[in-house]
């Protein structure tokens, strides 16, 4: 691609990293960012700089927040003793969209893969044992993705809490296996919510 500008083609090489954005789609958003008015150029400057300065992980859930603690984890009509497991926000927004679950969360960070190079120590994994040690939670409910990396997530952290009188169960199955929840419908991700099931039941189905 061969470009008249060095400052577009700068522009289009930074806009091409952004997962999911081709060449031929970076150059179009800058092409489209340089017909708009000026000062909407810098508004998104400026909300991009905020977000990478300003924006924090909550002390609790480690959800992303504007605060120390996320306005979910301040919220006192949410029930403390009943978390969700989660990878990362996205799974929060979805399962929050069902309006289904009044519990808190704890986001990983993400599911262990090996072959990715990410290991339990890589993940927010250590923190949640903890809560459950110290007898913060009452039920502990799986809502990784289907897959070999969120199922073997699923285990290893069972395995770490089997010694805890705790309950745990995972989301029902009305999501596909191989499915990730971002993509899954309110109304079939709200289901499985509701019907989750014990987490040793589906080890051994």
């Amino acid at each position: 691609m061969d470009f008249s500008s060095k400052i577009l083609e700068n522009a289009v090489n930074e806009v091409s990293r952004l997962p999911g954005i081709g060449k031929r789609t970076a150059l179009r958003l800058v092409l489209h960012l340089l017909k708009q008015p000026s000062e909407n150029t810098k508004y998104l400057s400026e909300a991009l700089l905020h977000l990478r300065n300003d924006v924090k992980s909550c002390e609790k859930c480690h959800n992303i927040s504007d605060t120390i603690l996320c306005n979910i984890c301040q919220n006192p009509k949410r029930n403390p003793e009943i978390v969700c497991v989660v990878e990362d926000i996205r799974d929060v927004m979805a399962i929050e969209s069902t309006s289904q679950f009044n519990g808190l969360y704890h986001v990983l960070g993400g599911k262990i893969s090996p072959i990715e190079g990410i290991g339990p120590q890589n993940l927010e994994i250590e923190s949640l044992v903890k809560k459950v040690e110290n007898g913060e939670i009452r039920e502990l409910i799986f809502a990784l993705s289907s897959t070999m990396e969120g199922d073997t997530t699923n285990f290893y952290i069972f395995k770490q809490i089997e010694k805890f009188e705790i309950k745990t169960s995972t989301i029902a199955r009305g999501i596909a296996v191989g499915d990730e929840l971002e993509y899954a419908d309110e109304v079939t991700l709200g289901r499985s919510i509701v019907n989750r099931i014990p987490f040793e039941q589906s080890i051994r189905s």
